[in-house]
């Protein structure tokens, strides 16, 4: 008899081929520098940390893949909630000039100062060369270590590892009493889930990994 008969069968489940995996991750607004020496300002949404580094999901035709790639230097501003409508501001802008053809068929357009049309403000990071966004409540200056070719030579895209070495948290999100001095019930992140803009809701139970550490 094959193992499968003595499974519980999910009549509920369907078998799908979405355009895209994105399940309730946050949005960072990427500060990176240009060649010019201005800086550049981009959100993205694919993004995962271990320790005290992170993985960056980026298209390597981006400039912020290029500035990534020659400067090793960005400082990742954790979008909250509040800031939805800066983020908003930049969608659909690139600092690529003149802009590829297949940006400019979706409507992409180029926009020299980012912080400008974010209506946000730049302040200065301490250990690299990319400004902060002053209005990111959580702000981490990072170095990367590599970069990863993800799907193949015609995917366009990389997994690019950095190490944060200094990391900046807004005086309303600390708390001593609470874990690592953060106090989750305060902070509000901006979530991407499936291309739709949310946040985190109340805390929906006590976590025994918590207790532990």
């Amino acid at each position: 008899m094959d193992r499968a008969e003595h499974l519980t069968a999910s009549p509920a489940h369907h078998v799908v081929s979405p355009k895209i995996h994105y399940y309730g991750t946050p949005v960072i607004l990427l500060s990176t520098t240009n060649e010019d020496g201005t800086a550049n300002l981009a959100p993205m949404s694919s993004a995962w940390w271990l320790g005290q580094n992170c993985v960056l999901g980026l298209g390597t035709r981006a400039q912020t893949f290029r500035n990534l790639e020659r400067t090793r230097d960005v400082v990742l501003n954790l979008a909250s909630a509040d800031m939805v409508a800066a983020v908003n501001r930049l969608a659909l802008t690139t600092g690529v000039n003149p802009v590829p053809d297949y940006k400019a068929k979706i409507g992409v357009e180029y926009v020299k100062d980012k912080f400008e049309r974010a209506r946000l403000t730049a302040c200065a990071s301490d250990l690299v060369a990319p400004p902060r966004v002053l209005e990111a409540k959580i702000s981490l200056e990072a170095k990367v270590k590599n970069i990863h070719l993800v799907g193949g030579e015609d995917s366009h895209l990389a997994a690019i590892e950095v190490e944060i070495i200094r990391t900046h948290w807004h005086a309303s999100l600390i708390n001593d009493g609470k874990r690592h001095h953060l106090d989750p019930d305060k902070w509000r992140p901006l979530l991407m889930n499936f291309l739709e803009f949310y946040t985190l809701g109340d805390e929906l139970h006590d976590s025994r990994l918590a207790k532990v550490f």
